[in-house]
Order: C-alpha cells, then sequence, then structure tokens
C-alpha cells in the first residue's frame, strides 16, 4: 500500500469554485478507482487560490483480479445447421483473444448465448493511474472555464505545474505540454521558488513551511485567529470584536494561502448611514469584516485578511483606509441625496423600470400589489390594512434610489431607512424591509403581520403572473426564482397559521392583470399544482412521513394549515396496528366503489346483520364528524374512525356488495361511499396501506 498525491498548480482560481472543485476531485478519484478495482484506504483534498490537491491513503499496489464474463452472439446465430461454429462465433472468440472451444453456452431469458468466462490478472497500480489522473484533470469542470494560449482544453485558469507522487515514485503523463514531477511551489510572495516533494506524507508540512497553508478547514481557523488578533490591538477597547459573516469568512479562506489581519479605522460620520449599507460596502466591495461592540453596533472599524506579510503594517493599514473611504464617501452622498426625494415621490419613477415586458412596469405591480394587500388584510389582519397598504404602496419606491443602484441587495433595506426618514409608521417602515424575507429556505420570517402581509402579496402576484403569460420553472431555469417564491409563500402562511384559500387568491392575482394574461381554471389549476409540488418537497426535506403527507394533499390542498393538520393526525394515527388495516379496508372501499356518488342509504334494504352494524357505526361516526372536522379536531376523529376496522371485515366477510338485486347493490354502495367521504375528510388513507 503506498499513499497517492496529485496537485495541479495553477493561476489564482476564484474563491468560489475551489470547493466544489475538491470535491469533484474526490468524487471523480472514487467513481475511477470503483471501475479499475484498485482499493484504498481514505481520501483527502486540499485547495488554495494556487493549487487543488488530492491525497489518497494507502493505495493498493495492484489491481484486484477480476472473473469477467462477456456475452456473445446467440445459439441459433453462433452454430449453423450441422452445428460447426459460424462466422458470428469465431469472430467473438477471435476479438477476445480466444478459440471458440474456450467459449461455453449459457442459458438466458432470451435463449442460449455462447459466453466467455475468464479470470483477469490486475495490473500494477502504477500502470493505470496517468491514465486515470488525466482523466481526473480533463473531467474537472467549472462555472465558467476558458481555453488559455494555444491550449485545446478548458480550465478554470491556466495550469502551471503537475505534482504526482505514488509513495516515492513520480506518475509521469502529459497535459497541454507540461509533464507531472515531483515539484510544488510555495507562496507566490514569500516563497516562490519550486521544491521537491518526497512523498504525500511530506506534502502538508513542506508547504507549511513555504508559507502555505493547504487544509481549507486549518486556513479558515487562521484566518479568524488573524482577523481577531487585528482587533484586539486597534484600540477599539475590550468590547470590539469582529462581525463574523460565514459567507465571507469562506469567501476570504480561499482568497488567501496564507493570511494576515490588519485592522483599520474610518470616519465616525459614515456611521450615519444605515449599518446595513457599510456592511455591504465593506463586505462585497473589499471583502473587509466590520468591527462591532459587545451590543452588536457598528464601530468605526474593520479588518483586511491580506495574503502575504506585511512588512509596513501601517502603509498597509492606510492603503486600506483608503480605498474603503472612496467607497463610503460614494454611500454617504447617495443617502443623502435620495433623503431629499421621500418615498411617495418616488412612485412615478417605477414606470420606467420594467417589472416583465408582458407584465408592465414596477408601478403597474405596486398597484397589483396594494390590491392584494388590502384583500389579505382584509381577511386575515383587519387591524393593520392601512399600514400594510401604505407598505405595500412604498415598497418598490426605493428601486430608484441611487443607493440601491449602487447596492442593489439592499432594497427594502434602504426604502425601510428612507421612509423611517419621512416620518411614515414604523409598521409601514419595517414592512418595508421584511416583506423580501425570507431571502432563501431556512432564513428569517417577517417578524410583523404587515411584512408578511405584503410579502404574501408581492409573491402570489409574480408567481400568478409569470404563470399566466406561460413563464413556468423548467429542469434548468427558473428565471424568477418561482420555487423560492413558492417556498416563501408557504412558510410565512404556515408561521402565521394563516387559514387561505389560496386558490381564491389565485384568481383574483390573475384577475387584477386583465387581459394580460390567461387567467381561467387551467392556470390556476397550474400554479396550484406547482405550489403543491413545492409543498411536498418541503415536507420531504423536513422528514415528514412522505405517505402521510401524500394522503392529505391529495384530497385537498387549498389551506395549507389545514392540510399539515391532517398530515400531524395521520402521522399519530398510523402507529396504530389497527390503522393498517383500516387503511388496507379503505383501498378495497376504493376499488369497489369506484366513481360511485350517492350517499343516501336506505335502511330498510339493509338485510343482513353485518351491514346493519355497519351502518349504526357509520352514523355515529358521522356524527362525530359534524362535531369535530369543523374544529379541525383530525386526531380525535381519526380515533373514532378506528372502529371500522371489525365492522368493515365483518362486511366483506358476510356481505356480497354487487348483488344481483340493483336496489340492494346501489344501497351498499352508497354505504361504502359514505364511509369513504367521512375518510376522505381527512386523507386518502389507501395511500398508506403498506407503508407503516
Amino acid at each position: 500500500m503506498k499513499d497517492l498525491l496529485f496537485e495541479i498548480g495553477t493561476e489564482e482560481l476564484p474563491a468560489g469554485f475551489l470547493v466544489p472543485a475538491m470535491e469533484q476531485l474526490a468524487s471523480l478519484f472514487r467513481t475511477k478507482a470503483e471501475k479499475l478495482k484498485l482499493v484504498f484506504a481514505g481520501l483527502r483534498t486540499y485547495g488554495t487560490p494556487r493549487r487543488l490537491a488530492l491525497v489518497v491513503e494507502q493505495l493498493t499496489e495492484r489491481q484486484e483480479d477480476s472473473r469477467e464474463e462477456l456475452l456473445g452472439p446467440s445459439k441459433q446465430a453462433a452454430f449453423d445447421d450441422q452445428g460447426k461454429p459460424t462466422r458470428a462465433a469465431e469472430g467473438f472468440a477471435r476479438s477476445k483473444g480466444v478459440t471458440v472451444d474456450q467459449l461455453s453456452l449459457v442459458a438466458t431469458p432470451k435463449g442460449e448465448y455462447l459466453k466467455l468466462v475468464r479470470q483477469v490478472a490486475g495490473v500494477a497500480t502504477e500502470t493505470v493511474l496517468p491514465e486515470l489522473l488525466k482523466e481526473i484533470l480533463v473531467e474537472l469542470s467549472f462555472a465558467k472555464s476558458m481555453k488559455w494560449g494555444s491550449n485545446q482544453l478548458t480550465f478554470a485558469r491556466p495550469i502551471q505545474w503537475l505534482l504526482t507522487r505514488f509513495g516515492d515514485d513520480t506518475v509521469v503523463f502529459e497535459h497541454e505540454g507540461i509533464v507531472s514531477s515531483n515539484l510544488s511551489r510555495g507562496h507566490r510572495f514569500l516563497a516562490p521558488d519550486t521544491f521537491t516533494v518526497a512523498t504525500a506524507a511530506d506534502y502538508e508540512r513542506a508547504l507549511e513551511e513555504r508559507f502555505v497553508i493547504a487544509d481549507v478547514e486549518r486556513r479558515r481557523q487562521r484566518v479568524l485567529d488573524e482577523i481577531k488578533a487585528a482587533v484586539a490591538v486597534a484600540g477599539f477597547g475590550d468590547g470590539a470584536e469582529v462581525a463574523v459573516d460565514q459567507g465571507l469568512l469562506d469567501t476570504v479562506t480561499n482568497l488567501v494561502e496564507c493570511p494576515f489581519g490588519v485592522c483599520g479605522r474610518f470616519a465616525e460620520k459614515f456611521l450615519q448611514i444605515p449599518a446595513e449599507v457599510l456592511i455591504t460596502s465593506m463586505r462585497e466591495h473589499q471583502k473587509y469584516f466590520p468591527v462591532i461592540d459587545r451590543q452588536g453596533s457598528l464601530l468605526p472599524g474593520f479588518v483586511a485578511v491580506n495574503n502575504t506579510r506585511v512588512r509596513q503594517i501601517e502603509v498597509t493599514r492606510t492603503g486600506h483606509e483608503r480605498v474603503l473611504r472612496a467607497r463610503l464617501e460614494d454611500a454617504f452622498f447617495f443617502f443623502e441625496s435620495d433623503k431629499k426625494i421621500r418615498l411617495a415621490e418616488r412612485l412615478e419613477a417605477l414606470s420606467g423600470i420594467i417589472f416583465q415586458a408582458r407584465l408592465g412596469s414596477m408601478r403597474d405591480k405596486v398597484d397589483r400589489i396594494v390590491k392584494l394587500t388590502r384583500l389579505l388584510a382584509d381577511m386575515l389582519e383587519p387591524t393593520v390594512a392601512e399600514d400594510a397598504c401604505r407598505a405595500a404602496l412604498l415598497c418598490k419606491a426605493d428601486l430608484t434610489s441611487n443607493m440601491v443602484g449602487e447596492f442593489p441587495s439592499l432594497q427594502g433595506v434602504m426604502g425601510s431607512a428612507y421612509g423611517a426618514h419621512d416620518g411614515e409608521a414604523d409598521s409601514v417602515a419595517v414592512a418595508i424591509a421584511e416583506h423580501y424575507l425570507p431571502l432563501r429556505a431556512g432564513s428569517p420570517l417577517p417578524t410583523t403581520a404587515t411584512g408578511a402581509l405584503v410579502g404574501l402579496a408581492d409573491r402570489i402576484d409574480t408567481i400568478a403572473g409569470c404563470f399566466g403569460i406561460g413563464q413556468t420553472p423548467t429542469g434548468t431555469t427558473d428565471p424568477f426564482g418561482l420555487r423560492r417564491l413558492a417556498l416563501a409563500v408557504l412558510h410565512i402562511i404556515e408561521h402565521y397559521r394563516y387559514g387561505l384559500p389560496l386558490s381564491d387568491l389565485l384568481y383574483k392575482a390573475l384577475a387584477l392583470y386583465g387581459d394580460k394574461v390567461a387567467g381561467g381554471a387551467a392556470t390556476v389549476e397550474q400554479i396550484m399544482t406547482f405550489i403543491k409540488g413545492r409543498f411536498v418537497n418541503d415536507c420531504a426535506a423536513r422528514g415528514l412521513d412522505a405517505r402521510a403527507v401524500d394522503a392529505a394533499s391529495s384530497v385537498a390542498f387549498d389551506d395549507v394549515n389545514d392540510c399539515l393538520q391532517r398530515i400531524e393526525a395521520l402521522i399519530a394515527i398510523k402507529r396504530q396496528e389497527s390503522f393498517e388495516v383500516l387503511a388496507g379496508s379503505f383501498k378495497r372501499i376504493r376499488n369497489i366503489i369506484k366513481d360511485h356518488q350517492e350517499l343516501e342509504v336506505d335502511r330498510s334494504l339493509l338485510t343482513e346483520p353485518a351491514e346493519q352494524e355497519l351502518y349504526t357505526v357509520y352514523q355515529r361516526l358521522h356524527a362525530a364528524g359534524e362535531q369535530r372536522l369543523p374544529r379541525r379536531d383530525y386526531s380525535g376523529f381519526l380515533e373514532e374512525m378506528l372502529a371500522l376496522k371489525e365492522p368493515v371485515d365483518r362486511f366483506f366477510d358476510d356481505v356480497m356488495v354487487m348483488a344481483e338485486d340493483e336496489a340492494v347493490r346501489n344501497n351498499r354502495l352508497n354505504l361504502l361511499t359514505g364511509i369513504g367521504t367521512l375518510i376522505l375528510a381527512i386523507g386518502d388513507i389507501s395511500r398508506m396501506h403498506g407503508g407503516l
């Protein structure tokens, strides 16, 4: 067993490319090794801006021997009438390097066929590694690749060197004029010379001696240590600390090979700008970490992470401060100039921003959002209706501001700040920001009903409009993020426990577009199917029982929270042994009644004791349903329905449902249909049969 090391040296790779590429390295090797029957103990990957590396621990020095079975032509094609081999048989044998005598006949579902069985001896690992590693290199894919110079194959950045070690030996292969060797390179500035790597075990240590921390997790921790240390000596006091954004930390980690932190300052006047603006300017444009106090308030400081040791730290600090100052001066100017125009005065400018070419402008969208918000508020939250409608009117006004033009990610945040400056009610200002929440799955939801209502109206308008013009998501495209919007709608409705008839709302949303969209039942059904699909996927992601979700959502989905309550009741009841039998009986009932709709039962036609007993139980359950179902006591109703188990079993044992007498037959079908209707009030439990 030997360790294998494979390093691809490049020009600086984008930070977002490293982790996916490292995952590919491991996945590609694992797949190819399994195919080649190469056994190994473990895999490790490394990545820095200038290198991607794979270490395979205890890789076997020889392939495993294998038994190969190759199917040839059929017996009919392989032998003529005299039993002599045909050209097909001889050709198959020749192509495999054997004679026809070495072939055998084997029976298959399609008849007898010639087959070759042979033992294949494994070859030395070092003979297959060159091609294996070259295939991995060629098959690595990136979000964006190019051909560099005269090269014919694409890669994220130009490849500069290839390092391979299998034990003490180099695995030699050539790629686009670069021949693999035992040489690597250290930090571009601090240790730029090439150096020899003896074995895979020496790799990480040798790089660290040359100012390269190859392990991503160790480098991330070093970044954290550096930025904390930089703040500690910056003079902000004991309460100062770094505001660590995990996304920024990941990015910075993959921008450097050896991090060195420097803490800088900016003028306190910039703290007049909303904190989100300062943070966005530092994070998105400069990749700086903000400095905060114990209460989480911003301090006039930041931490930059350099990829090289700083000799004159004051010069470096001044350089970072100068760059950031220019950014913040722009932001300060935008903020002050934007405040001179009230949000309400910006509404008409929205006519110049296109929402969607066939659906009109953002001004048109705002009008629809206001109407939908009024509808939702009157239905769900009447006490906040006026504030919600005001927030809906102003929710997109900041799109015309200079600040959002410079920082698009701050839409809503700036609207809220400008609304507060204009003297809008606090609930209105908060809702302007919160109507964009949640930004993604798992992120925070609106904290106020006002923000939730505007957010629902905005998303429902977009979903309805896009489906109304046929702009629906496909397997590869979703330009308006409709999947994300649908999930946000579901989560807001669930969080606020809104009893909201979705289909009615969609009809009204489509109607607001007039003749711009197809607003009929077919469109509503298509949207409901789409939203239900997101609901089912979301339930699966939460770990809810898939059969219970299917049973409940298949009978009714219009009210999301009602559907969730029925799912919870079904999950609870399925643990009882008698439920499995009841689910099987209901499946049998569904198969018998099919499309039968009549429910009226004539008691005088019930002549068999078993059907009389079943009718008595049905009447009791019908009465219980009238009490429990309106108050959504689904668990209690399901508990009572378990009483059907034995009467239903006796009914099917003792009673011929499809009697010759048509009146008797229909009466029995009516009874079973009535029982089925009661069960379907909660879910189609036949879908849960056999799934316990």
